[in-house]
Parts: structure tokens; sequence; C-alpha cells
């Protein structure tokens, strides 16, 4: 199962890339692929965006892969350009959010629901829509590496983009939490009508965040926790640990709530009886 994880990482899900790997079983040739997507890519933000944000779009794309290299992934506009602020790069992100490259994970305020609703709009993380997106920004040496299960220095932001991949194609909008005293969350996910934390480790790392939350439950009025990472599935009470390649298997979808069957004659025939009182 890990070689297929490995595979899923090193090529993505994005049809013409699959389907090289399918027809050929060739590398260089999935390698040749995303080289003309990501050109085509490149080619679009110049032809098809306002021209006021044409400097700046490349720049915000191309700086994806350091910003999640940093140890704070917040997305920071200084880091795309020096100087940059986000009066200069706000339509730019949308732009590529909106053409399907990239999604925002945005800081939530609380560990609670709706969480569209705690969100800090202009805190958040930028993942790329489609993981192999970004190994190949990183370069084919790095598709490489990780199909011989190395990887490298990066392999945190490339779990964590993982996961975004994961729940982007679960049709998930992606929250985090992430508290000035340094305390973070990677992902908070509305999983059987409750806010649960996600963490996503490369190996069998402990989840200093999650134990944090864990011991106060009065505060962060979180029932359930998951972890993925190099592990067996295991349960240690509140925390549920999984292996990564089981990251698919989450089921996200909508509660259902069924109702009671109303009686529309029994409502006319009560309505009638009350009005006839008055």
């Amino acid at each position: 199962m890990k070689t297929l994880l490995y595979r899923y990482v090193a090529v993505g899900g994005l049809p013409a890339a699959v389907n090289a790997l399918i027809e050929t079983g060739n590398m260089n040739e999935v390698n040749e692929v995303w080289k003309s997507i990501l050109k085509e890519y490149r080619s679009d933000m110049v032809k098809y965006a306002e021209d006021k944000d044409k400097p700046h779009i490349r720049a915000c794309f191309n700086a994806i892969p350091k910003q999640l290299a940093k140890e704070n992934k917040k997305y920071q506009y200084s880091k795309v350009e020096s100087g940059g602020r986000g009066v200069f790069y706000k339509d730019s992100l949308q732009w590529l959010e909106d053409a399907d490259i990239i999604r925002r994970c945005y800081n939530s305020n609380i560990t609670g629901l709706p969480l569209e609703g705690n969100a800090i709009d202009n805190v958040f993380k930028v993942y790329t829509a489609d993981i192999g997106m970004l190994v190949a920004m990183l370069g084919g040496a790095t598709r490489a590496d990780i199909l011989q299960g190395n990887l490298g220095g990066f392999k945190g932001a490339i779990y964590e983009n993982l996961m975004a991949d994961t729940l982007i194609k679960k049709g998930q909008s992606l929250y985090y939490l992430q508290k000035d005293s340094g305390m973070e969350l990677d992902f908070l996910i509305r999983y059987k009508g409750e806010c649960v934390p996600v963490e996503v480790k490369a190996k069998t790392a402990q989840a200093k965040s999650i134990s944090t939350v864990r011991k106060h439950p009065e505060k962060y009025g979180v029932k359930h926790f998951i972890k993925f990472g190099d592990y067996n599935i295991g349960r240690d009470g509140d925390l549920l640990t999984l292996p990564t390649y089981m990251q698919f298997l989450l089921d996200l979808e909508p509660e259902v709530v069924t109702l009671e069957k109303i009686d529309t004659d029994e409502l006319t025939r009560l309505a009638r009886e009350i009005l006839g009182k008055q």
C-alpha cells in the first residue's frame, strides 16, 4: 500500500498524468506530461488574466513550494517578492483559485462549527489543488526520490498537501487552526456532525498540538481526533490513528437528517378548529 501511495504522490490525479503512467509505465513520460501542464498553466496566466494581475500571478504560483517549506506555512506576500503586500497579490491568488490550480486553507478562530463562519479571511495557507502539481514544481528528481520512499526535508509539506488534495477531491473547503502561542492543528474538518482536528505526520512523530487540545476538552470542545502517518490502525480513547494511505476512505458525506412527515390534513383541521373558536 505504501508503494501505491508513493506512486500517487509522484504522479498526482490529473487525467493526462495518470493516463501517461497507465499507457507507458514510464515515469519519464509522466515528467514530460507535467512539464507540458505547468507550461500551459503559466501561459494561461499571461494569456487570460487582467493586465494588472499578470506580473503577480506567476510570482504567487511559483512561490508555493517555498511558502510550504517554511515552519510557519501561513502564506506571506513578503515571501513572494521583497516588499510584497496583499493589495498587489490578492486578486492574483483568486485567479489561481478560480482556475482550480490552488486552494486556500483558512485559519479558524476556534475548533468549532460552522467552519466557514469561524474562518479568518486574510490568514491562510496555500496548497496546490493536485499533489502531482506540487511535486512537478519541485522537479523530476524529486519524483524519483518519492517513488523510492525518500521525501527528504520537504516531506512535511508534501504530506500536508496530500491531505489537502484528498479533502479537495472530496469537495471540502480547507481549514486549520493556529494560535499565537505556536499551537497548530493541520486541518479541521466536519466529520459526523462535529469539528474534528486532523494531524498529518510524515513518520510516527508525536502530535503535540493535539495533545494540548485533548488535555483541555472544556476549552476547545473537541471530542474526537484523527492522526494520519506511518502508523498501524489504532485508537487511544478519543484519538484515532490511521496509515496515510487510508486518507481516501474518510467518509465526509453530509449527515443525513430525516424529518418526521408532516400531516398536512391534520394541520388544516387544527387551523380551522382554532380559527373557528375566535
